[in-house]
């Protein structure tokens, strides 16, 4: 393993944008490096408001862009041409060494999108994991990023959903030109969105989940705004919201699924190997070909296997693996909540638990406030426990998302590794320390790179000796169960998109690796099929950050500190994993203590 993670890197596809003119030429463009990246993130809100929104910037929050337009994407290919070659006309020579970083990941950024416009995905809008349509309602709750504090805000939010209409009309116009061309979604995903837009339908609009607002209308509205609103939103409801949904909902039973594919992966699609290598090398920030990554998670399935074995002889169990992933996935022990507000409470438990040790392994430790709450239920079924960043201001706090349709059915092995993944100092610590880092520019503090962010919280994981939450052998094999379900991933991931396993071989295999239930293991090769490579990160990265650390605490010695090696690892935000060990082998000369 440390063999294979030591030629990590992506120099060789990331620094391709070094053919910039002669320094004589370009010397003026040095003085505005900053300002054309403060252009470019100007323009960038503009063309997705919904993504300022989600920053916390209110100026486009009635604004909604139908990006999945071949019109806009054609935009956007001239927009990120337009921004690459000013970029490169920028001369590097004089500029500093965080400025030639800033230069670096932003010529990667127009490069990498660039290049994925050259691939049909709009022609694949929708999907049951992660799509707009899912979005949308988190959006129009009134309890996610779209604000309702006054007035304005709720006319705005008016406005932005008049444009769904036209969205779903381009959505459909998409997916009929997907199945003219072979690119269709695989059937076991439709089956599974139909009922997910149906549950959007009401027929009583007080019932919608976007009524949520006009349940919370602030206490200074007027008598008449309220009449006003309330009648705006039984009509957005009824002559919005339910045609839209309703039509797609049609539109996949009647048309979409009867042509929809059998095989589960992009491979299968013309052009659909070429996509998936993009899609790797876009995930894990690595030019590590599918075959590697098949075989790392190969190896890494029988490691963490064997450290499983280790565990059930430790707790005295007698019988095999099997026999042992089905004692904790059914006995009642481990199923000790009757209600959802336990299962929040006993998360809270976790965070109050592991506090004083946080302080020990990071010196930065974000202003960004915190919660939990449940999944919302219209989207419970089928999602994911999920982290949501807090706004840039400070006003909406990140939230740590559990969905708990049945809280007699949530096993409690496996809870701290969740919650120091998804919540502190995972995807909290990352994504706030990024976001308030007013030394970056703006496109790096909201900058995504999902081997790093990914990889960070996978190994954050790790932490949880450390943190004293994993005090007992069960919610240590809980880490160790999430740990197997990553290395997982690499197999199955590729396996259905390049090497031809069926959806039903990659369940098998997962469930025979792993404690999982049939429905669990389905929702999750169901989002890997939906998702090419997105997968991938989590593993490439905590492999890469876990090396890392070893090998400096071997180099250093007594000089290693862990919290100096977190707050370096952190301090620059979201960078690519090459860049990542740059980082580190400087931060090494000079170790903090």
């Amino acid at each position: 393993m440390k063999k294979w993670i030591a030629v990590l890197g992506v120099s060789a596809m990331l620094w391709s944008c070094s053919d910039a003119p002669p320094a004589h030429d370009t010397k003026a463009m040095n003085a505005n490096f900053a300002e054309l990246l403060n252009n470019y993130w100007e323009e960038r809100l503009q063309l997705f408001p919904v993504e300022a929104t989600a920053y916390g910037d209110n100026r486009y929050n009635n604004k909604l862009t139908i990006t999945i337009a071949t019109s806009f994407r054609d935009s956007l290919s001239r927009f990120y041409n337009k921004y690459l070659q000013q970029a490169q006309q920028a001369d590097t020579t004089g500029m500093t060494n965080t400025d030639k970083l800033n230069w670096r990941l932003f010529c990667h950024e127009m490069q990498m999108s660039i290049e994925g416009l050259k691939y049909s995905s709009h022609w694949l809008p929708v999907n049951q994991f992660s799509s707009f349509l899912l979005e949308l309602p988190q959006l129009g709750a009134g309890t996610g990023n779209q604000p309702f504090k006054t007035v304005a805000d709720y006319d705005q939010w008016l406005q932005r959903l008049s444009v769904l209409p036209a969205w779903i009309d381009t959505a459909i116009v998409n997916m009929q030109q997907g199945m003219g061309n072979g690119w269709v979604l695989p059937k076991a995903l439709v089956v599974k969105m139909l009922p997910q837009l149906k549950a959007i339908v009401t027929k009583d609009d007080t019932q919608s989940i976007f009524w949520g607002p006009m349940r919370q209308l602030p206490a200074d509205v007027s008598d008449t705004d309220r009449e006003r609103l309330a009648t705006a939103w039984h009509n957005a409801i009824q002559n919005v919201v339910n045609p839209a949904y309703t039509k797609m909902y049609n539109f996949l039973q009647q048309e979409y699924l009867p042509v929809s594919r059998a095989s589960p992966g992009i491979g299968a699609m013309k052009g659909g190997a070429a996509w998936y290598n993009y899609c790797i090398r876009f995930w894990t920030t690595t030019n590590l070909s599918p075959d590697s990554i098949y075989n790392t998670g190969v190896a890494e399935v029988a490691r963490i296997e064997s450290e499983m074995n280790r565990i059930r002889e430790e707790v005295g169990f007698k019988g095999s693996l099997q026999d042992f992933f089905r004692y904790v996935g059914n006995n009642k022990q481990f199923f000790p909540f009757t209600t959802a507000r336990q299962v929040i409470d006993s998360f809270e438990g976790i965070h109050k638990m592991e506090e004083p040790m946080v302080k020990k392994l990071f010196n930065l430790v974000p202003k960004t406030k915190f919660t939990i709450r449940q999944t919302e239920a219209f989207r419970e079924a089928s999602a994911s426990a999920e982290y949501n960043q807090g706004s840039e201001d400070g006003t909406r706090p990140g939230i740590f998302y559990v969905p708990v349709p049945d809280a007699t059915k949530f096993n409690c092995v496996g809870m701290a590794t969740l919650f120091l993944h998804e919540a502190i100092p995972g995807h909290h610590y990352q994504l706030s320390l990024q976001q308030e880092n007013k030394g970056l520019p703006s496109f790096r503090r909201f900058l995504w790179y999902g081997a790093y962010g990914e990889g960070w919280a996978h190994y954050c994981e790790t932490l949880g000796r450390n943190l004293g939450v994993y005090n007992d052998p069960w919610q240590y094999f809980g880490h160790l169960s999430d740990a197997i379900h990553r290395a997982i991933r690499l197999v199955v991931d590729v396996g259905l998109h390049q090497k031809g396993m069926t959806r039903e071989d990659a369940i098998s295999y997962m469930r025979s690796h792993e404690l999982i239930s049939e429905a669990e293991a389905t929702a999750e090769i169901e989002r890997y099929m939906a998702l090419p490579g997105q997968a991938l990160s989590y593993k490439i990265g905590q492999m890469t950050i876990s090396a890392e650390r070893r090998k400096y605490e071997d180099l250093l010695g007594a000089r290693f500190n862990i919290a100096s090696f977190h707050d370096e690892v952190l301090r620059d935000g979201c960078v690519p994993l090459g860049i990542l060990k740059e980082k580190l082998t400087v931060w090494s000369s000079t170790p903090k203590p």
